[in-house]
C-alpha cells in the first residue's frame, strides 16, 4: 500500500514539474511569423539570429587578483524567447521546438 501511495505521489510531482517546465517556455508565435521561422535552417541558425543580451557579472576573487580593480565581466547570449533575459540552450531548443510544432507541420 505504501509503495502505491509513493508511486502516485511521484507521478503527481513529475507531472507538475513537466507542466511547470512546459509553461516556462513562452509562445512567441505572435513575434515570429511562419515565413520568418521557415527561413531558419535549423535550431542553431535560430539561436544565432535571435536577439543578443549582455549581462554584467561581478568579478571573482581570481579575476580581481589577475586583472586588478576596477574589473567587470560581461556575458553575451541569445534571447530566444524575446523576454529580455539571456536563455540557456535548453530554453532555446524548447522555443524552437514549440515554433516548429506550430509552423512546420
Amino acid at each position: 500500500m505504501k509503495s502505491i501511495i509513493a508511486l502516485i505521489i511521484s507521478i503527481l510531482v513529475l507531472s507538475n514539474l513537466a507542466y511547470a517546465e512546459k509553461r516556462k517556455t513562452r509562445d512567441i508565435s505572435h513575434l515570429i511569423s511562419k515565413k520568418e521561422f521557415l527561413s531558419y535552417k535549423d535550431v542553431a541558425d535560430f539561436i544565432d539570429k535571435s536577439p543578443k543580451v549582455t549581462v554584467m557579472k561581478p568579478p571573482s576573487k581570481n579575476d580581481i587578483d589577475d586583472q586588478g580593480r576596477p574589473f567587470t565581466t560581461s556575458l553575451t547570449g541569445s534571447d530566444c524567447d524575446r523576454d529580455g533575459k539571456m536563455d540557456d540552450n535548453a530554453t532555446c531548443n524548447a522555443v524552437f521546438y514549440k515554433l516548429w510544432l506550430k509552423y512546420a507541420r
